[in-house]
C-alpha cells in the first residue's frame, strides 16, 4: 500500500474479538510497522441478554485463541494492543472475564505485559443524581430516565471514547483492556494521540470498526488504517483482498442513520465533503473529513431481567393450510388461548402466547403481497412468555396437543405436524430487556471510568494496582 511514511498505522486485525483473527493476515500487518493494534470486541446487536448476564457472546475458547494470536503479535512489534468492549458488553464482569484470559495467556506465553483496565459499569446512584440534575436525556424511542428504570438493571454501561486509551498509552500500557467503548474510540484512539487529523483518525476508524466489512471480501478479517495529518488510508491485511472506493465509502451507511454524520464522546464527525481515491488497485485514500467538538457526551447503556420463556417447533407442509396461512394462525390462536384459560383461570394473566410462522412472515412482521404464493413449508414456532419458568412450561405443556394437531378446519380430522425435538418443550429460560439508552453529560472523558493497573510479574502470583 502507498503511504506516508508519517502516518500512523493501526492494525485492525478483525471486526471483533473471537470472530476469528488470521495469523497470516497478522504476519503481514506486522511487516507494515504498525503503531498499535487495535479491536472491538462487543456490541449490542444480539440484544440485551449480554449485558443483562454479564456473559460473553463468543466462546471462552475463541476468544483465548485470538488473544493467543494478538499478544504475541504485539510482543514481536513492541506496540500497544488496544481492545474495546471486552466480552461482548463491556460491564466489569465481562471486562474481568476478558482479563483473566490476558492473564493466563501471559503465564502459557511466559510474558510480562503491562495492563491497563479501564471500567465503565456505573453506579446506580450516581446516575439518579445525574438524571435528578437534569444531565441525562433520552435517545429515541426511551424516554425520560427514570429510578425505576435504572433499578431495573442488572448492568448499566457508560461508552467510552478514546480519552481513557490515549492516557493508559502515555503510561506505557502494552495491553488496555477497555469496558463499553464506542466502536470508533478505540481504533481512533492512538492516531489521535500521536496529533494526526482529528476527522481523518475518526472517520478511518468508522470505516474499520468492522475489520474486513470495508474490504471485497468481507470474509478475510483484517485491515490497516494508515491516518496522517491531512486523511488516511485504508488497505487489507490479506493481500488477496481488495478495499475500493466503493467499499470504504459504503460503509458510513452501516449502522448510521446519517450516511454523513456520526455522534461521538465530545463531537461529531462530518463526511460531507470527503474524496475516496483509489491509490492502487488493493487500497483507498480519503480526504476531506472533519470532526467539530461538541460538549462532552456518554451514551448509557442498560439492561435487566424479564420474564422467562417456553418454545416449541412444528414444520407445517399441508397445502390446505398454506393456502390460508393467516387464517390458520388466526384460528389455532384464538383455540390456544381459550384453552389456556380455561385450564389456568386467572394465574393465565399476565402470560402472553405467539405464533411464529418462519417461512412465511416471522422475519419481516409484514403481510404477503396480495396474491403471494403459498409457501412449500413453514416452520411454525410457539412462544410462551410468562412469569416464571415453570408457568411458560406449563402453558406449552396444556397447548401441546393442539399445537400438533390443530386441524385446518373444524370438523376435519387431526393432522400431525411434523414436530423436530421430543420433549416438545424446551425452556429458553429469563427475557432480558434493555431500560437505558440514554446519553448523559460529563465533565471530563474520566468522569464514570476508573483505571486499574495490573503487572503479571511470574508464575508464582499476579500483581494489581487500583
Amino acid at each position: 500500500m502507498a503511504d506516508s511514511d508519517n502516518s500512523t498505522r493501526i492494525l485492525v486485525p478483525a471486526g471483533a474479538l473471537g470472530s476469528g483473527v488470521r495469523a497470516d493476515e497478522l504476519e503481514s500487518g506486522l511487516a507494515l510497522n504498525p503503531h498499535a493494534i487495535a479491536l472491538d470486541a462487543g456490541s449490542t446487536d444480539s440484544g440485551p441478554a449480554y449485558l443483562a448476564s454479564g456473559k460473553s457472546k463468543y466462546s471462552r475458547q475463541a476468544v483465548k485463541r485470538d488473544l493467543g494470536l494478538l499478544m504475541a503479535a504485539r510482543q514481536k512489534a513492541g506496540v500497544p494492543l488496544l481492545i474495546g468492549s471486552c466480552g461482548t458488553s463491556g460491564c466489569d464482569m465481562a471486562l474481568d472475564w476478558t482479563l483473566e484470559i490476558v492473564l493466563e495467556l501471559a503465564l502459557e506465553q511466559g510474558s510480562t505485559p503491562r495492563i491497563a483496565v479501564l471500567y465503565s459499569e456505573q453506579d446506580k446512584a450516581l446516575l439518579k443524581a445525574k438524571a435528578a440534575a437534569g444531565a441525562v436525556r433520552p435517545l429515541a424511542p426511551m424516554g425520560e430516565l427514570s429510578g425505576a428504570s435504572i433499578d431495573a438493571c442488572m448492568h448499566i454501561v457508560a461508552l467510552l471514547g478514546p480519552e481513557p486509551y490515549m492516557a493508559a498509552v502515555e503510561q506505557d500500557a502494552d495491553i488496555v483492556l477497555g469496558g463499553r467503548t464506542t466502536d470508533t474510540a478505540v481504533l481512533a484512539a492512538v492516531a489521535l494521540l500521536h496529533g494526526e487529523h482529528p476527522g481523518a483518525a475518526w472517520h478511518a476508524a468508522k470505516i474499520a470498526e468492522c475489520g474486513g466489512l470495508c474490504t471485497v471480501n468481507p470474509t478475510s478479517p483484517g485491515v490497516v488504517m494508515s491516518v496522517d495529518r491531512g486523511g488516511f488510508a485504508i488497505a487489507p491485511l490479506s493481500p488477496a483482498n481488495r478495499c475500493t472506493p466503493q467499499t470504504v465509502s459504503a460503509h458510513m451507511l452501516y449502522e448510521n442513520s446519517d450516511p454523513f454524520r456520526l455522534v461521538e464522546p465530545g463531537g461529531v464527525l462530518d463526511v460531507t465533503d470527503a474524496q475516496y481515491v483509489a491509490i492502487d488497485e488493493r487500497s483507498v485514500r480519503v480526504t476531506g473529513s472533519r470532526w467539530t467538538p461538541a460538549p462532552y457526551t456518554m451514551k448509557l447503556e442498560g439492561a435487566g431481567g424479564g420474564p422467562f420463556q417456553t418454545i416449541m417447533l412444528v414444520g407445517i407442509e399441508d397445502p390446505a393450510v398454506l393456502e390460508d396461512v393467516d387464517g390458520f394462525l388466526a384460528r389455532m390462536s384464538h383455540a390456544l388461548k381459550r384453552k389456556v384459560e380455561r385450564t389456568l383461570g386467572a394465574q393465565a394473566e399476565g402470560a402472553d402466547i405467539s405464533l411464529r410462522p418462519y417461512g412465511w412472515n416471522a422475519v419481516s412482521g409484514r403481510p404477503p403481497p396480495e396474491g403471494a404464493t403459498p409457501p412449500r413449508e413453514i416452520g411454525l414456532l410457539f412462544v410462551a412468555t410468562a412469569a416464571t419458568q415453570a408457568l411458560a412450561t406449563e402453558i406449552a405443556k396444556i397447548c401441546n396437543p393442539m399445537f400438533f394437531h390443530f386441524p385446518v378446519r373444524e370438523g376435519k380430522e387431526l393432522p400431525s405436524y411434523a414436530f423436530p425435538f421430543s420433549p416438545a418443550e424446551i425452556e429458553r429460560g429469563q427475557v432480558f430487556e434493555f431500560h437505558l439508552n440514554h446519553v448523559v453529560e460529563v465533565a471530563t472523558p474520566f468522569e464514570l471510568m476508573r483505571t486499574r493497573w495490573v503487572n503479571v510479574p511470574s508464575k508464582e502470583g499476579v500483581s494489581a494496582d487500583a
